[in-house]
């Protein structure tokens, strides 16, 4: 009798260990059941949009325990992707236009949430598990075109983006009108890199610079995910600047630190990453609605690297740049946009 009165407290002081053991951990330790996988449709790699959006993955698992995945379509299957996604994950993030189709995915797993970036899904504020960020680019790419008319010796300034959409376009909009307050007489060139592959296609974006670069533009910004890689080449072989786009691409891309002048950061990770915060720390969700990140709530700003990094944009015109997003936060400058 007295043994297995014995037993049984060696056995209950075990379990109590045990139960301890699982209350402890790090700091994350109350975000490690939940799940999220991001879904891109390309691949990582492109030191921009998608890669900045794993970043904001990535630290969600560093900072809360988060169980991460990834799925990189390239190109194809995109609705397969996002509904394979949701068998397993708390969270799917799809990333871009091409998952338009998310409005009918998100019916049907109701028990997840879905956070579309970059668009906006018809009838969203019917499903209560699904999120829509956009972002302002239209505001940050208005003082990536003050800057680059600015600087600009020969009076044209060019741009290249991945395809002619209105999200592509939300930005030369801005880009044009922050480039003709500068200098209303400057000339603002676009091209498109052409093909399904658009920003996945950096030989045919480095064509598009060169092209523009040829009509006289001396600095050209880019909005072509991966594909703006070659945008940096050619700047680099034919001595212009270029303006990078979605991450610091000074850091990012750092071998082009010399032609690169400054960027036009959306921050994609951090919208992401608050997102999931406000769903772990403070059990908040809030589907059904669109959220636009914008220049007021430092979701989109301008960078200019890191103090390692090559400083071309003078400090006078820095000043000039940060009074003009004040300008645009108290709305006294209305920059013109494409979202609906």
């Amino acid at each position: 009798m007295k043994k297995s009165i014995t037993l049984l407290l060696v056995l209950a002081l075990i379990l109590t260990v045990f139960a301890l053991v699982g209350c402890g951990g790090d700091d994350g330790a109350e975000g490690e059941e939940l799940s999220v996988c991001l879904v891109v449709p390309s691949s990582f790699g492109d030191k921009s949009f998608n890669d900045s959006a794993k970043e904001g993955v990535e630290n969600l698992k560093a900072d809360f325990g988060v169980n991460v995945s990834y799925i990189e379509c390239k190109g194809e299957n995109f609705k397969q992707y996002m509904m394979q996604a949701a068998e397993s994950a708390d969270v799917v993030v799809p990333v871009g236009w091409q998952f338009y189709e998310v409005a009918q995915v998100a019916p049907e797993y109701p028990d997840t949430k879905f956070v579309w970036i970059d668009n906006v899904a018809d009838g969203v504020e019917s499903i209560p598990n699904l999120l829509c960020i956009t972002y302002a680019q239209n505001e940050g790419s208005f003082l990536a075109g003050y800057i680059a008319a600015t600087m600009s010796n020969t009076g044209v300034v060019g741009a290249v983006g991945g395809e002619d959409s209105n999200v592509i376009n939300d930005f030369f909009v801005g880009y044009e009108q922050g480039a003709k307050y500068a200098n209303p007489d400057i000339k603002v060139l676009t091209e498109y890199v052409q093909g399904k592959d658009g920003y996945d296609n950096p030989e045919g974006a480095k064509e598009c610079a060169q092209s523009l670069h040829e009509d006289g533009a001396d600095i050209i910004f880019q909005a072509a995910g991966n594909s703006g890689i070659g945008v940096f080449e050619a700047a680099k072989e034919g001595g212009f600047y270029a303006i990078g786009v979605d991450m610091d691409q000074k850091i990012s891309a750092s071998d082009y630190d010399d032609v690169i002048i400054c960027s036009m950061v959306k921050e994609v990770g951090n919208s992401i990453y608050e997102t999931v915060r406000k769903l772990i720390e403070d059990e908040t969700w809030e589907g059904g609605r669109v959220w636009v990140a914008d220049m007021a709530t430092g979701y989109v700003r301008i960078a200019y690297g890191d103090e390692g990094s090559t400083q071309q944009v003078p400090d006078e015109l820095k000043s000039e740049v940060e009074d003009l997003s004040q300008m645009i936060i108290a709305g006294e400058i209305e920059v013109k946009t494409t979202r609906q």
